[in-house]
């Protein structure tokens, strides 16, 4: 490349005097603050870790699916805000009023009228059954919520009503979760034999919003529904959620104003977002534990003598103080502090290598070789995963790890095909059942809950006597005999309970937390 002399005539400048000037531009740019972008008035950016795996509600027990499909339906019954809070509460939504027979058995439902899907069709009765029948028949984990023979009739068009074999208590409360939302049955008659295969791409609901388009690994577009008929039409236009893989770029977009709100953020980036100009971190009390999946069928982990090595040999203190920060707190056993049913009584957990030694001896294994299979789903789980082999290492036990697609990991957690893997589990109801029918009932093993694969008949039966019971200390008695037996039968490592964290840029405002819908924002009643 040749290289022309710089004119010298008069106003030119000399090379020296050029370079110098040029120089300060450049400094003066670099010094000049960047202008944040701003996302639309009307629409509300949220930026994930990772796109859904199905927005079919009566498929997905996700609540990273949830952040879709939740406004994107109705359900029968919703949960409370009291004083601006979420509560654990529920309250009629498409229901207007409803009763229940003097045995539990029979719940009838009013709807209220005028409530129509995104399509322009009248949510009525028939819908309502249409959806609790697909529920039922598809079998998938939010089926687990209800009991398999629940029976659904469409009294009138504006009447439907539930009979029961046998009474469960927490039935009320199970209308408020996402496999309960309804689902547009001349939608789903529209794509025939692929209907089901449609819906795990599309929404089908009378919420405040419809899924407008989805373009797998960028973003989802939620736009209004022009026909929701609930109290309070919603500001937003539009709710993005956009798929953003890594955690840094997350915090750097949240800053930039490219993202309204953050989700699924370490404590590292947390705590960097808490200085952040025009950002506020938001944090909540959760119900949200963490814990590892002990193989109890299949596998070196049958062993109980084994399953309680690793549970001796885990450090609790420096997977909180280390990975978290300190921003959790242990976990005693499957009810998390602060939901009814807690039992304080319970040892905490704590690294106890001489323990793990001796139940390794008595295992009668030796030189045990563990497969923990993990993925990035959550960032504190490689972390914990390579703590847990470290930890295993030091008492004889080689751990092999490997880290899979999120999708990949779900699949093999139901085949049961691991022997040790990582799990976040929240209510999907204000109920013990959440967290001791679902992980411990053997009926329930694989992608339902129980993906340790526990079986045991005492439990059996104690789970399914408290499922019956309306009276609630009785159902208390029987969920401390659960959670005893279970902690000495080292069914799960129980690890920690950690806060909900969000962060999001001061201009959003209306945000209400909900402990039973993590990862669920109430977008119909956020403004910016």
């Amino acid at each position: 490349m040749s290289t022309l002399p710089l004119p010298m005539g008069r106003g030119a400048l000399s090379p020296v005097n050029f370079l110098a000037c040029a120089l300060l531009v450049v400094g003066m740019a670099a010094m000049a603050p960047r202008a944040v972008a701003a996302t639309p008035q009307g629409t509300l950016v949220i930026g994930k870790a990772a796109d859904p795996q199905t927005l079919d509600p009566a498929v997905t027990i996700d609540n990273n699916d949830w952040t879709v499909t939740y406004p994107a339906y109705q359900r029968l019954m919703r949960y409370k805000q009291v004083d601006g809070k979420g509560s654990t509460e529920v309250e009629g939504d498409l229901a207007e009023s409803w009763t229940v027979s003097p045995d539990n058995l029979t719940w009838t439902f009013k709807l209220r009228p005028n409530q129509k899907f995104a399509d322009g069709t009248q949510v009525d009765a028939e819908a309502v059954k249409y959806s609790f029948e697909r529920l039922l028949r598809l079998k998938q984990g939010p089926s687990e919520a209800f009991p398999s023979t629940l029976k659904v009739s469409a009294v009138d068009p504006l009447t439907v009503q539930f009979k029961l074999e046998a009474p469960f208590a927490p039935f009320l409360y199970t209308l408020a979760n996402d496999g309960a939302s309804i689902v547009n049955p001349k939608a789903m008659a529209a794509h025939g034999d692929e209907a089901d295969a449609w819906l795990s791409s599309h929404t089908a609901g009378s919420g405040p919003y419809h899924l407008a388009s989805w373009r797998k690994g960028q973003a989802l577009t939620l736009e209004q529904n022009p026909h929701y008929g609930g109290t309070k039409k919603p500001t937003l236009e539009k709710v993005v959620v956009k798929i953003v893989p890594e955690a840094s770029s997350r915090r750097l977009q949240l800053q930039q104003g490219d993202l309204d709100i953050a989700e699924d953020m370490p404590v590292d980036q947390i705590k960097a977002l808490k200085n952040a100009p025009s950002v506020k971190v938001r944090e909540f009390p959760s119900l949200r534990v963490t814990y590892l999946y002990l193989n109890n069928k299949t596998g070196p982990l049958k062993n109980a003598d084994l399953r309680h090595a690793v549970v001796n040999a885990i450090d609790y203190k420096g997977i909180i103080d280390g990975i978290l920060l300190g921003q959790a707190k242990q976990t005693r056993g499957p009810i998390p502090e602060g939901m009814w049913g807690y039992d304080a009584s319970l040892p905490l957990p704590k690294q106890d290598l001489d323990a793990a030694k001796a139940a390794l001896k008595r295992s009668g294994v030796s030189k045990p070789t563990l497969l923990l299979r993990y993925s990035t789903r959550d960032p504190n789980w490689e972390p914990i995963a390579l703590t847990t082999q470290a930890n295993l290492a030091a008492i004889g036990i080689n751990v092999k790890l490997e880290k899979l697609a999120n999708a990949t990991l779900r699949d093999n957690l139901g085949k049961g095909d691991f022997d040790i893997s990582i799990g976040n589990w929240s209510p999907d109801f204000a109920d013990p059942y959440m967290f001791t029918n679902y992980w411990f009932d053997s009926d329930k093993q694989g992608l339902a809950g129980n993906r340790s694969f526990y079986s045991n008949p005492d439990v059996d039966t104690w789970l399914r006597e408290a499922a019956q019971l309306a009276d609630q200390d009785k159902r208390a008695e029987l969920y401390t005999k659960v959670q005893q037996q279970v902690v000495k039968d080292a069914a799960y490592v129980y690890l920690y309970q950690k806060n909900y964290q969000a962060a999001m840029r001061e201009n959003v405002k209306g945000f209400v937390f909900n402990p039973m819908l993590e990862s669920v924002f109430n977008v119909a009643d956020i403004t910016k």
